[in-house]
């Protein structure tokens, strides 16, 4: 799948302006702070919004093009859109929400791939409720698969946990997961969630009023120093696909082997061979100039330092390159001048945590 977009629109003081493309299977986070122009782009490529100038291609499939005055209307597009509120209707059984979807297909999922669906999306047990009876998660999980059923090919999912709160959104977050790697349909994820792209996103296109600022593959761009510093945010400590490699049973470990060597992490209920997303914060990565020893952290990785910045009064980011790995480390600004660190160096990070999630 191939998205091709260029959008030039003016809404009173705020200008649109935005190009980019996307060329890789996954999810694609439309990433930046409220007003940058995030939900804008995703309802223009589903045919929502018409702006006043622009291109675009969806698999080389022209949707929008200002210059000839074609505007293929939404439902022509096969694009599937999930908004912030689930937007279902509340006379309607959960079955039924459902197969309103399913039956407006262009071409109409077979019954055992609406089956699959509700299997996929976990509804079962929800499938004679009316919206009212459903907690927000559940909602946002039947309003997907009413999205899924009208066979789009492509998946728009415009802030959906926004509205949640965080036991909802931990709830919501693993059929998310699920659904990007056994559903196997590109989608553009619109948030301003950090913690979200970070868990969920294999693309990331930063937005910020109205333009592109940064696009690439999220496991580079988090824990990018520039990138930091353009989105405003922290660096991600590293965020990158690990393969479980063994377990350790007498011990109560398990190994995982990554493009920069191995982590050992408390034991896994994965298969040897299974692709997790591993993802570190910055303030669980310590740094040595020697290798350690004595000491209780199981994972220290020699690496190099490519860059460092300084973050506030207190603290600086230091990122290293471990194998292919770009990891980084918020120390204090006191830490950097004693070890005195500079780009080039070698370093050894010591892990003190590690955040593993389904890939």
């Amino acid at each position: 799948m191939t998205i091709s977009i260029a959008l030039r629109h003016r809404f009173g003081a705020f200008a649109l302006d935005a190009e980019f493309t996307v060329d890789k299977p996954g999810i694609t986070a439309l990433f930046g702070p409220s007003g940058a122009g995030k939900s804008t782009i995703a309802s223009a490529i589903a045919g929502l919004f018409r702006p006043t100038e622009g291109h675009i291609a969806i698999n080389e499939r022209v949707v929008f093009d200002s210059r000839d005055g074609l505007f293929v209307p939404p439902r022509a597009r096969r694009i599937g859109y999930v908004f912030q509120d689930a937007r279902l209707f509340p006379h309607m059984s959960v079955e039924n929400n459902l197969r309103f979807g399913w039956r407006r297909a262009a071409e109409p999922a077979s019954e055992s791939d609406f089956a699959h669906i509700v299997e996929l999306l976990g509804l079962n047990e929800f499938l004679h409720r009316r919206p009212a009876k459903l907690s927000g998660g559940e909602k946002s999980r039947v309003a997907l698969g009413r999205a899924l059923l009208s066979s789009p090919s492509l998946l728009i999912l415009d802030e959906p946990l926004a509205a949640l709160d965080a036991q909802r959104k931990a709830e919501i977050l693993p059929w998310l997961e699920r659904l990007r790697d056994e559903a196997l349909l590109p989608m553009i994820y619109v948030t301003h969630a950090y913690d979200e792209v970070a868990r969920l996103a294999d693309t990331l296109v930063l937005l910020h009023d109205g333009r592109v600022v940064a696009k690439g593959a999220t496991f580079d761009l988090l824990p990018d120093l520039e990138f930091a510093s353009l989105s405003g945010a922290a660096p991600a400590g590293a965020v990158f696909t690990a393969i479980v490699s063994a377990h350790r049973e007498n011990e109560g470990l398990t190994e995982l082997l990554f493009d920069g060597g191995f982590l050992i992490v408390p034991r896994l209920d994965e298969r040897i061979g299974a692709h997790l997303r591993v993802r570190l914060r910055a303030e669980d990565v310590m740094l040595a100039r020697d290798a350690p020893s004595a000491i209780s952290a199981n994972n220290v990785l020699p690496a190099s330092v490519t860059a460092a910045r300084v973050a506030d009064a207190a603290h600086a980011d230091v990122q290293l390159l471990c194998g292919a790995t770009k990891i980084v480390a918020r120390i204090t600004r006191a830490s950097l001048t004693r070890l005195d660190v500079k780009p080039g160096m070698p370093m050894f990070a010591i892990i003190k945590s590690v955040i593993v999630e389904q890939r």
